[in-house]
């Protein structure tokens, strides 16, 4: 037991949380249970004061909603210049992260914490700016509903039916200074909504109808001040244990059930869930672990398991402690906690036995202090002995333990004969105490034990006169033997129970780092097959013997995902033992109560979500309870890796069905609008041309313009040809070819456009051949040039130029348009993008029509040929697209005659 005193390491541990906080700007919280409560007039209301009182603020964003009464609350106030971010043509007005950093105000008022920051931000969320700000010494004031806090969100969509994607990591909620709930009755809430003080008056009846409806406010307010007082009670044993306050401050109910290995125990954790629900307090399940539990048997080590599992599954939190007395860890913990109840079991020990030996329940009582202890009664036909708590299954040491005690006695006589005669009688003594200390150390107490006897008979015998007989001539050596037996007895057990906790605290080492090892292992896995395979080593190299993982799922059936170790010993019968525990979500085989006289040990891998599969393990020598419930640790952590994977499967073919619908419907659109204008051309011209009458000029010009729409409408089809050859793989036929090749045949198509346009042409006759698909590569130029075309003014020059680098050939087209925004740059690779707002009225209106396919086909060429393609500013004015072709596919054999391939027909866009 503590004597009251603080803890040194408990006080070295706040005193660096204490500098760490001081180091660290302050952040304050407004947490509400829906908009609308008054959050931000609250948080404006407390800078107002703050202001008044000398502190430097400045408002960094705050979002009135157009609410008069929260604006007039800014006036007076510093306000921070926000800053603009064009993002799909829409200017954006966000809270200037670097700006604040070089204001360094005292504190800055941030509104909306869970809020998303437009696309090119430093950060992605409003929190980590938060958070930025608070590590350069400045205090945040901000503002959160509870809908948005990460842990309950699913919960707040399965209450309202909204499910919200912008949330805030518990970590920031619970690293808050301060959280001020600004609290409003449901009621209230509701007329604000209708009166026109939360949402503009078009949106008041959605709202009414949905979120905002009484129920759905109720429940959240519950949440906000559940979740609030979490947060004031986590910060009250904060204080306490930065006080080293040990006496218990029963602000709320909390209620400790102490589980034993006693058969009654299930009865007394449902008995003490029945007391926490009516009291509405959190239940704690707690297992002590002592040198007395080393060696339970399998039954009562089975026992542990499942009425840990029965307790989690009433919603208690668990936890498995250990230490010298069972007593005196479950009153500490208790007191770490703020618990302000134990309930335990009520023992049948006869009255001479507690007299002799004591018992837990009376330990209990006599430490507990000020916590109220409850004993329950057990079943009434259990044996006595099994309600013992921490009654262990005695291993006995083996003859040879006890051969070696005999022998260090021996040897212990030996070297007393040998000193000198002068040596006193009791110095000889303690060689023999040396050698009970090694026998406690290295044999075990019952060896020790009796090497303290024999050492008494032995010293009695050889070295007390007279000599060689058991006689005592002198009344004091009685004394000298009583004393070299007791301390003998005594340091055997002290011994034995030191190196008991050095043992204990050895596996508890290393199941920390098993466990570590596994989650981490884990975390790393991104397929059901990882899981399995990282799961099944790691639960074969900690427990020894085989190991495998079975998952089955809502259309496939129960099966081995991975194994470790001999895979043949899951035979029929032992699948069939799997798939019993599979269906019952309960532990089989070997040491349990169910299917025992399997070869295996079974453990249901289930979730929140349901079952996902079972974790079986074969091994001869037995489970310890420390294994057992490291097993069970392992199946939990299993269970979730198998179920995050899933969720991230589900997740990823989720995206993947709405990225094929939304291309699905752009190339619907696409193809109604892009074809429907050529055939409406060529419709109307075959209409007009079958009409008598007609004369032989506008005849020609009908003709030319459906030759000229053919054309368009045979250019749209070879694009979508060409985008569905690219997305079922392509195969190259690589050629060796020239720039100006290349160049040349991709203009050849583009004669009648660029006949009016100034094309400038830079490729030095020097360059090399290159490798390539002399049908695709070409198609590349075609589609850049065609997109600048599309994008820059009638009259404005195009450039082709052509260099080489250490690594690479590069091809750049440019145009004088008006380039691209950052936006625009990352996605005008995207399939059916296109960039309308960009269109020009002196653009080539024959140009204009177009699936945004173009460059989606060309990074699909390139990256064919292991390129890469991207678009960069052309200064002074335009975008300029680059292409680079690895230096592996450039010819270095000279151009010579031999080699340079027939010059392509001249063009009248080649030259400048």
């Amino acid at each position: 037991m503590s004597d009251g005193r603080p803890n040194p390491g408990d006080l070295l541990r706040a005193a660096q949380l204490e500098e760490a906080r001081a180091a660290r700007g302050t952040l304050k919280i407004f947490f509400g249970a829906a908009p609308g409560v008054g959050k931000t007039y609250a948080m404006l209301t407390a800078a107002q004061r703050l202001a008044r009182e000398g502190v430097d603020i400045v408002v960094g964003l705050v979002e009135t909603h157009g609410r008069a009464e929260t604006e007039q609350q800014l006036l007076g106030l510093d306000l921070l210049p926000r800053r603009e971010v064009d993002y799909k043509g829409t200017v954006l007005r966000e809270f200037d992260l670097d700006a604040a950093l070089a204001r360094r105000p005292e504190l800055l008022l941030l509104d909306e914490l869970a809020h998303s920051n437009a696309p090119g931000s430093r950060f992605e969320k409003r929190w980590q700016d938060v958070e930025e700000l608070r590590k350069a010494g400045i205090g945040v004031l901000t503002t959160l509903n509870v809908q948005h806090v990460e842990s309950i969100n699913d919960v707040v969509g399965q209450i309202t039916g909204v499910h919200v994607r912008e949330t805030v990591p518990d970590s920031v909620l619970e690293g808050a200074d301060e959280i001020e709930l600004v609290d409003l009755p449901p009621e209230a809430l509701i007329e604000r909504l209708k009166a026109g003080k939360v949402y503009v008056p078009e949106s008041i009846g959605a709202a009414t109808g949905s979120f905002f409806r009484k129920g759905n406010l109720t429940a959240l307010r519950e949440l906000s001040l559940r979740r609030t007082a979490e947060w004031v009670d986590r910060q009250m044993r904060q204080y306490r244990e930065g006080q080293s306050i040990r006496a218990i401050w029963p602000t709320s109910e909390r209620i400790l059930v102490a589980v034993s290995p006693s058969p009654s125990s299930a009865r007394i954790v449902r008995a003490a869930k029945r007391m926490a629900a009516g009291l509405h307090a959190d239940l704690i399940a707690a297992f002590v672990e002592t040198p007395r539990t080393a060696h339970l048997s399998d039954g009562d080590r089975t026992r542990v398991v499942e009425t840990l599992r029965l307790a989690e599954s009433l919603g208690a939190t668990t936890t498995t402690l250990s230490g010298e007395s069972a007593a005196e860890e479950l009153v500490a913990f208790a007191r770490s906690r703020n618990v302000n109840k134990i309930v335990v079991g009520k023992t049948a020990r006869s009255a001479w036995r507690e007299a002799f030996f004591g018992s837990f329940v009376s330990n209990l009582v006599r430490c507990s202090g000020d916590i109220d202890v409850y004993v329950i009664r057990g079943d009434s036909d259990v044996d006595s002995d099994a309600l013992d708590v921490g009654r262990p299954t005695r291993i006995r040491s083996s003859p040879l333990a006890y051969a070696g005690a005999f022998c260090l006695v021996i040897a212990a006589t030996v070297g007393g004969r040998l000193l000198p005669p002068k040596f006193d009688a009791a110095n000889i003594s303690m060689i023999y105490l040396a050698g009970v200390v090694i026998a406690a150390v290295w044999l075990g107490r019952g060896p020790a034990v009796l090497a303290a006897v024999l050492g008494v008979a032995a010293f009695d015998f050889f070295f007390v006169p007279p000599t060689l007989t058991f006689q005592i001539s002198d009344a004091q050596y009685a004394v000298t033997f009583f004393v070299m037996l007791g301390v003998g007895l005594l340091i055997a057990n002290l011994t034995t129970r030191l190196r008991d906790l050095a043992d204990a605290a050895r596996s508890r080492e290393q199941s920390t780092s098993r466990s570590y090892d596994m989650v981490r292992g884990l975390a790393a896995a991104r397929t059901r097959e990882e899981v399995g395979s990282v799961a099944a080593r790691h639960v074969r190299d900690t427990f020894g013997g085989d190991a495998a993982v079975l998952t089955a799922s809502a259309t496939t059936p129960l099966a081995v995902l991975a194994s470790a170790g001999r895979p043949d010993w899951l035979d029929d019968r032992e699948r069939s033992v799997a798939q019993w525990t599979f269906d019952h979500g309960k532990v089989a085989g070997r040491g349990t109560r169910a299917l025992p006289g399997s070869a295996g040990h079974f453990i249901p891998l289930s979730t929140t979500q349901g079952k996902v599969g079972v974790l079986a393990l074969h091994r001869v020598e037995p489970f310890s309870t420390e294994q057992l419930l490291l097993l069970d640790t392992f199946a939990n952590q299993i269970a979730l890796a198998l179920e995050r994977v899933r969720l991230i499967d589900a997740q990823h073919a989720a995206r993947i069905e709405a990225e094929s619908e939304r291309l699905r419907s752009a190339l619907l659109r696409s193809v109604s609008h892009d074809l429907r204008t050529p055939l409406a051309t060529i419709s109307g011209a075959a209409s007009t041309l079958q009409q008598p009458g007609l004369d032989e000029p506008t005849r020609a010009q009908l003709t030319q313009s459906i030759v000229q729409e053919a054309g368009s409408l045979n250019e749209l089809i070879a694009n979508l040809v060409f985008a569905t050859r690219l997305e079922s793989g392509i195969s190259l036929r690589k050629e060796w070819i020239s720039i100006e090749e290349i160049v040349g045949i991709g203009l050849a198509r583009h004669r009648a456009a660029l006949a009016e346009r100034p094309v400038r042409i830079l490729i030095p006759a020097e360059l090399p051949l290159v490798r390539v698909d002399n049908a695709m590569l070409p198609q590349v130029i075609h589609n850049l040039v065609d997109n600048a075309l599309r994008y820059s003014p009638a009259g404005t020059p195009i450039e082709i130029a052509a260099w080489t680098t250490d690594t690479s050939v590069v091809i750049k087209v440019a145009d004088e348009g008006p380039g691209l925004s950052s936006d625009e740059s990352r996605r005008v690779f995207e399939r059916f993008y296109r960039g309308k707002k960009n269109y020009l009225p002196g653009a080539d209106s024959a140009a204009r029509s177009g699936m945004g396919l173009g460059l989606t086909i060309c990074e699909g060429i390139i990256k064919a040929h292991n390129g890469r393609i991207w678009v960069e500013p052309n200064l002074p004015r335009g975008a300029a697209f680059l292409v680079s072709m690895p230096r592996e596919a450039v010819d270095t054999l000279p151009r010579t005659e031999a080699n340079l391939p027939e010059a392509p027909a001249p063009s009248p866009a080649a030259p400048s």
